[in-house]
This record gives structure tokens, sequence and C-alpha cells, in this order.
């Protein structure tokens, strides 16, 4: 039954049916007219010289007016009293967050200013061990008098602004301070520091460059692969804007291919979007005909910066033609293949420029370009990426200041890939096929001569796990020449591997004893002499249960050399997308202006970026439950490794199941990593919800399919949660932009994929500045009718259930699924609606009034009617050429039958009610019902 498609809010149909366990009925008016004349200052409850409005723009793709502001005393700014509001097309509030402080001159306890804009400056320098050169303000200082701006003097990288403003600690007070940013030379590190303007003392800082720390956790390794042949999939946007052919071809891994090691090369041309880049990659000025022949334009430059030291470097130069076709020979050291990384490099960013600026992080959004061709926003803020970065290793990291300044990407080289390990169960056939591996720090490496024979289980009798080796085994005699399996725990990795390598073990599969990935082996004895490895828990479960049954089961182990050349992260587009996701998500939690919203125990920076990297490399075949690892192909792992998370990415629990809970986990979840990772295991819960509903669209630029409708509620829930966000923020900003971009049509769906991972309706984040104080739960927000309501009205997202009878002259009725109990009426009076984005279910009745409208949101919702449904309809007389159209048409009705039988009248039997082919044929574009 089709109801109400995602950009739809309701169904308007003439039509009365009921039958079976489906309810189509519709008529008259639904909406009802708000008064929208409320004003900034009663939405935050504070005059408008109290405050200050740091940013604002109107969202391209819902329509949503988002406002930021911070409280002001005399004038000046007060850091820590961010707060927003998020208005619809109508100037009504979707969402406030008011974080003014009560009385806060009360709150003051330094209100002193001893130092100048430039003192302020000193001090810094003076308390940071910085060697100040000559120290100038510019002619770029803002009018402001409040405001400076000065050159770097041998200290920063980029000119420092330097600002005089309030700053609010909670349970401290407010001082006056002098807030300025470095980006160090030295260093990648950019501070934002905040200075007491009476002492010169610094208070705080937060870095702006996001480290992500891009080895595994656990330290694993099972080797990299180049693959040559993998199928070519095009996502690049087909919109008829892109036939104006811009001259530029680059040879790149394009979309969806994330690295070396998932697919080859292929040579691009014409890749802009004009709608993101109306003058292609290589313009600055808005005018026809490019400004650079090399690996610079509007959104990005590429160069190299091997020295470490952030100056100019070697450029990728296409030519006049544009052409960036170099050559790439992954057998040699990267510096040979220098053009290349950065044409990548280049290319990329431009991708991840155009591609998020379809979903709203774009010019007055505050995304990074040189010239934002009059469309809002502060410009002269393109991404400054560096290739081959010689500051660093086995790492990345993105610095993002606020929006008009520009932001540094720094990618850096890998060490030489470990030796590829690749495990086979060779029999039975329930078993055969290859396993994730991972090799042990210690013993010999896995032979490149194939180690075949049949596994031997472990068996040492004593109590507890007989399987663990942590004693002698009883049955050694069968283990020469075997491989042995053994579980994890108890004692150390080498003490049992020694004592199966004393019982003539060929090699050892450790099995892990807790759910994830597996995990590198660490331990030292020398005199170990045969190779080792580890397997997951779920696949290593399933030979021991195999073994126990008797079963003969056969493998081979066997490895490659190890690597002699370092990777390249230019090279992986999974770490490029992941760094720019950083920009995006700085730029967009608490607007443009203010990058310092994700400094918090709590906030997710690292699942937004995670959240990218997935999303630009998937692919049509892809399922929820594949295991999606993050940086494989840098850190030395086939395409299948598990990666540097805690588990790969998945839906299904015996691969990935973390819930909100494992936050708490400071032991086991690292901050920030571990803590987005768990944040993006949610979106994707969520994402594999939409896809399953709306499928896979492989135009990632204007598609409609799930994966473009995860990413619009992303991007616009980033913008309408709250600076310093925690879980519950995230969750209900997404629910906000749903409800912003689609009218609530998905609000079912969102609850049901966060409750799955324990940020249900009673879920708490308590103070999201603490790691230790979250609290999980499963469950979805209901209210129940009593003669009040328990949970407030009901509301698209929130499970309505009817206890008492109910009449909607009352209020109309909106929400995720209904229930009428038994013996409990509702009614639906004339002019109402009832609206439910899922099922209906009826142990009662459920009267529906001449003119009364009830509509179901979603294409796969259903009724169940245990009870009964009255429809009450007034029509005048039909005339002699009146005729009605039946969406779902009976199997024996035609078109010119309904236009010629006006009065027909069939029998309610199923055999009337058949869907005829030819009717639906007839109405092209016409809902069924």
């Amino acid at each position: 039954m089709k109801r109400v498609t995602p950009n739809q809010r309701l169904v308007l149909c003439f039509l009365y049916c009921i039958f079976g366990s489906s309810l189509l009925l519709a008529q008259g008016k639904f909406s009802k007219n708000n008064d929208s004349s409320i004003s900034l200052e009663t939405l935050i409850q504070q005059p408008s010289n109290t405050y200050v409005i740091t940013s604002q723009h109107i969202s391209k793709t819902s329509g949503v007016h988002h406002i930021y502001l911070r409280q002001a005393i005399n004038g000046l700014e007060v850091a820590g009293t961010e707060s927003s509001v998020h208005l619809n097309k109508n100037d009504e509030p979707i969402v406030v967050h008011n974080k003014f402080i009560e009385n806060i001159g009360a709150t003051v306890i330094g209100n002193t200013q001893n130092l100048d804009a430039r003192a302020a400056v000193e001090s810094v320098a003076l308390q940071m061990d910085y060697t100040l050169a000559e120290l100038q303000e510019t002619n770029k200082s803002s009018s402001n008098k409040d405001t400076f701006l000065f050159n770097g003097a041998g200290i920063s990288g980029e000119d420092i602004p330097v600002k005089l403003m309030y700053y609010y600690q909670e349970g401290i007070g407010t001082r006056l301070i002098w807030e300025l940013s470095v980006q160090e030379t030295a260093t990648s590190d950019w501070w934002n520091f905040r200075v007491d303007a009476g002492t010169g003392a610094i208070i705080d800082k937060d870095n702006w460059t996001v480290y992500c720390q891009w080895e595994s956790s656990n330290t694993e390794h099972e080797g990299t692969q180049t693959m040559v042949d993998l199928e070519s999939f095009n996502l690049f946007n087909e919109s008829p804007s892109m036939a104006v052919a811009l001259a530029g071809t680059y040879n790149v891994f394009p979309l969806p291919i994330e690295s070396p090691s998932h697919g080859s090369r292929s040579l691009i041309s014409n890749p802009e979007d004009l709608n993101a880049s109306p003058f292609g990659w290589h313009d600055t000025d808005g005018s026809a005909g490019a400004e650079f022949t090399y690996t610079r334009g509007n959104n990005v430059l590429a160069q190299e910066d091997v020295n470490g030291n952030n100056g100019t470097g070697t450029r990728a130069d296409g030519g006049a033609g544009l052409n960036f076709n170099f050559s790439l020979d992954l057998t040699q050291q990267p510096i040979n293949y220098q053009n290349a990384a950065l044409t990548n490099l280049f290319f990329w960013n431009n991708l991840m420029h155009d591609i998020t600026y379809q979903y709203g992080f774009d010019e007055s959004g505050g995304n990074f370009q040189q010239n934002n061709y009059g469309n809002g926003g502060t410009g002269n803020d393109y991404v400054l990426a560096d290739a081959q970065d010689g500051s660093g290793t086995n790492n990345a990291n993105f610095g993002t200041p606020s929006d008009g300044s520009r932001p540094r990407m720094q990618m850096f080289l890998w060490d030489p890939a470990p030796p590829i390990i690749t495990f086979t169960v060779n029999a039975p056939v329930a078993l055969a096929g290859n396993y994730n591996a991972v090799q042990a720090s210690f013993g010999t490496d896995v032979p490149t001569t194939p180690i075949t024979t049949d596994f031997v289980l472990y068996d040492d009798n004593a109590g507890g796990d007989d399987h663990d080796a942590c004693e002698a085994a009883v049955n050694g005699g069968s283990m020469s020449g075997k491989i042995v399996i053994i579980r994890r725990g108890s004692c150390a990795f080498v003490d049992k591997v020694v004592r199966a390598e004393n019982e003539g073990a060929a090699a050892v599969i450790m099995v892990n004893n807790v759910s994830g990935s597996p995990i590198t082996m660490g331990g030292t004895d020398p005199g170990i002499g045969i190779p080792s490895v580890m397997v997951s828990q779920t696949d290593g479960e399933a030979i021991i249960t195999a073994l126990l049954a008797a079963t003969t089961v056969n493998g081979t182990l066997v490895g490659t050399a190890a690597g002699t050349v370092n990777l390249d992260g230019d090279l992986d587009n999974g770490i490029i997308a992941h760094e720019y996701g950083h920009g995006i998500s700085n730029r967009l939690t608490g607007g443009p202006s203010n990058v310092n919203c994700l400094n918090n125990a709590e906030q997710m920076g690292e699942g937004w970026s995670d959240f990218w990297s997935l999303m630009l490399t998937m692919q049509s075949g892809d399922t929820r439950t594949d295991a999606k690892g993050i940086g494989t192909y840098a850190i030395g792992q086939a395409p299948t490794g598990g990666g540097i998370r805690p588990a790969p990415y998945s839906t299904d629990f015996t691969v990935n199941d973390y819930t909100y809970d494992d936050t708490n986990d400071t032991a086991g979840i690292s901050q920030p990593h571990g803590i987005g990772f768990v944040w993006c295991t949610m979106l994707w819960e969520m994402t594999w919800d939409l896809i399953d509903k709306y499928g896979f669209d492989p135009d990632i630029y204007y598609g409609s399919g799930g994966n473009n409708i995860a990413m619009k509620l992303v991007v616009e829930g980033m913008k309408m949660q709250s600076c310093s966000p925690g879980f519950v923020d995230g969750r209900d900003g997404i629910l906000a932009a749903d409800l912003a971009l689609y009218g609530g049509a998905h609000q079912c769906l969102i609850w049901e994929a966060f409750a799955r991972r324990g940020l249900g309706a009673s879920a708490s984040q308590g103070s999201t500045s603490s790691r230790g104080d979250q609290t999980e739960a499963f469950d979805l927000p209901s209210t129940t009718y009593n003669g009040s309501w328990s949970n407030g009205v009901p509301a698209l997202g929130k499970i309505a259930i009817f206890n008492a009878n109910y009449n909607t002259t009352s209020g109309d009725i909106e929400a995720c699924s209904c229930t009428i109990n038994s013996g409990r009426t509702v009614t639906v009076s004339p002019g109402d609606y009832m609206l439910i984005e899922e099922d209906i279910t009826v142990n009662g009745s459920l009267i529906v009034e001449h003119q009364g409208n009830v509509v179901q949101i979603n294409d796969d919702a259903a009724v169940t009617n245990n009870g009964t449904i009255n429809v009450n309809l007034t029509t005048p007389n039909l005339a002699s050429r009146d005729f009605m159209v039946l969406g779902s048409p009976m199997s024996a009705d035609t078109r010119t039958g309904v236009w010629n039988a006006a009065f027909l009248v069939l029998n309610h039997l199923t055999a009337n009610f058949v869907p005829n082919p030819a009717v639906a044929a007839a109405f092209p574009g016409a809902e069924n019902f």
C-alpha cells in the first residue's frame, strides 16, 4: 500500500476502503496555522543587548534558519555560553539550545584589563617557551576595537587573531580574557588560548588540530595486497550541469575505491560538480578559465611537505591541458610517485567539498573555499593539504580554525606492510573458507611455504577451561605436526604457545575470548620457534565446536614476505575523507564562527569522520552485515581486515556488539576515538535501516536512496545539535533534522536504530564533560492516554497508546505507531487528523467522522483490526459522469468501466479487490491504495 513518500507530509485521497489489515482514509484539512510571531528575545529569554549573534544562515537543504549566539557582558561575548535557535520556514522554533547563565554579572570574578592585545600574545609566547620574532599588527585587523590581527612573528604559520571577551567556567566563574590562536611552526598543533586579561596567565587552551592515531589500538597486522581488477563503479554526478565540459583529467583511485588494496586507478575527466564548484577545480576569480595548472584551486592547495615545515612545497602540475596523469609504482618509495600522490590528495579534497556541498556544507554553512562566489559565509579558507608530510608518521591530522581562516590537512607516510597472513579452513565444507587471522608479535613469522594439516584442540583437563593451555596437555601425543587450537585467557600467550610447541605443534591458532576483531598477541620469548595467530571469537568457536563433535578439521596457514617500502596515506581515500570530516563537524557544530564546540569528553567527532569514510566507499552489493574495517590499507591489512577500531563496522552483533554503555569503559574504549567508534556504530545502524527502506543510490551527489537521506540527516543534525554535545544531543539533532527535512517521516526508524544500540528514550548522557556517567536504554518513547497523557502529547517518533476514550477535538494525533486498547474508542472528528508513521493496531474502536483524516506515512505500515473501524462519509448524489478511481482497482474493472458505471457497488469479497495491472497502467503516476 502506497502512502507518503519521504518528501510528502500527507496523502489526500477521496477514498474510503477498509479491508483486512489495510486502512486508507483522508479528506479535508490537515495542517493548522500556528502563530509564528515569536521573537528571538522570547525564545532565549534575554533582552537583545545581552547576547551576540556569532553566525547565522538559512540551510539550502532544509530551509531552517540556524542562529548561533553567545551571551554578552557590556557588549563583549562570553565564551562558554554558546546557544542556538533553529527556526523552520515559517519562523517557528524547531529546536532551542539555551545555555545562557542566569544573572551572569554575579559570576564575574575577574574584570580587570591590565594587558592589551600585544601583551597577551607576548605572555603566551613566554609561557609556551616560544621564540617570538617582531610582532606586528597587520592592516587586516578588524575595525572592531576589541579584535586585532598580528603577523605570525615566527611562532605561527598563520596570522594571530586576538579578541577581548569574557569566559565563563562552570563552578569557577566569569573572567575577562584575551582569546588568541597560534598555529605552531615547530609542530602540527594549532592552539586556541584563553588568557586572563588581568594577569596574563593562560587559563586554558584547546587544540584545533585533531590527531587521529590511525595505528591500530590492538596493534594487529595482516598485510596488504594490491588489487588491479576491481570492477569500475561510477559514483560521479550525472546531473545536466555536468554536461558542461571543463578541462581536467586526473589519474586517481576514484569513488568508491578506498585505497590501492581495494581497487585500481582510473583516468577521470571533468569530475567537477558545477553546483558546488561552478568554475571548476582550478579557479579562484569566478571567471572562465583556470588560474592554476597545478594542484591548487578554489577548494584546496595540495603540496608536498617532506621537510615538515608547513612551507611552500612541490605541487603536481598538469600543464595547460590540466592533464594530471602521473605514473604510480607501489614497489617504489613514495617520494618516487609524489605527483601521483598529490593528484589523488587534490582530487579527493575536491570530491569531499563537492559532495558535502549538496548536503548543506556550503558557503553559508562554513565550508572551505577561497572565493565564496557571493553565496554567503567568509572566504579565503581553502584547505592546505600537505602530502607526505615529514612532521610525523603513521598518522594524519586536520586543523580547523573558524570560518575565514584556512584549515590544514597533514597526510603522513606509514611503515612498510607486514606479512600477509592467509588462514584457510579446507574441511569440513561447512567451515571451509578464508578467515581473518593476526600474527603474534613473538615467535617465527608464518612461513611462505604453506602449513597444511589437521587441527587439534588443546586439552589440559585441568578444570575451568580445558582448552586454554594453562596446564600441561593430556592429549599432547596427538599434536605433533598439527595446527593446535587454543582459547585465549587465564595465562600468558607465550606460555600457551610454548606448551603446544613442546608437544610438537606446527603452529597455534589462538581463539579470542571476547567479541570483536582479533588482536596482536604480545609477549617475549626468543626461544619460540613456531608461528601463532589469533582469530576472532566467532570464527574460532565455530572450529572448536566442530572439533568437540569429533569432526576432522583441516586447514592451511601461509604468509608472504613483509613489505620493504613505506605506504602513503595520500592514497588512502578513507583517511582523507575521515580527516576532511573533522573540518565538517567542527564548522557545523555551534556554527562556522565557533570551532570550540567539540572539546568535551563525550563529543563524537571521530564518529562523524568515520561516517564519511564509510559513506564515500560504499558500493552496490554491500550489505548491512558486512564487516567494514577502517584504515586497513595504511596499517597494512587486507581489505577484509578488522581495521583500527575496537571492531569493524557492522549491524551484525556477532561482529560488532558495542552499545552506549561501552562509552563508560575508560579502559577498553579510548577517548575520543573509541567514543567516536560507538557513535558511528549507531549512525551505521540508522544508515542501513534507511537503505533497507529506500535502497542504495550510487548517485552520491543528487540521489534519493537511503544513503543520501542518511547524509542529509547527519549534516543537518550537526547544525541543530548543541555546542559540546553528547550522544543524546547528537541523536536529538538528527531527529530534529528529520522534522525539518522530511516532515518527521523517519522518526520511528531513527529511534529504533539508536535504541538498538542503547540510545533509547530513557538513555541519559549525564554531563557531556564526563566519561563515566552515561546510562544506556533500549526503549522507544511512548505516551499513554488514561484521561490525560502519561508522557506528554503524542508526536512523530513517539508511540501512542489509548487506554481511555479519546476524541481529536482535544487535539490531533501524531505518533510513531498507535494502539487502541480493547474497550476504548478513538474518534477522529471532522477537520481533525490522525497522522501515524508506522502501524495502527485497533483492539477497541476507531471512528472516523466525515472529513476526518487518517494518514499513515510509511509505505510498509499496516493496520491490524482486532476490533471495529467505522468510517462515516456524507456525499451528494453522484452525477452521471462523476467517477471515483480506486488506486487498488477491482480485478474485473477498467477505467472505462469506472467511467460508465459510476454507481457500481461490489460485494466485499477478496476476489473483487485483486489489483488490476491494466488500470494501474492507465493512470501513470497515481498512488495505489
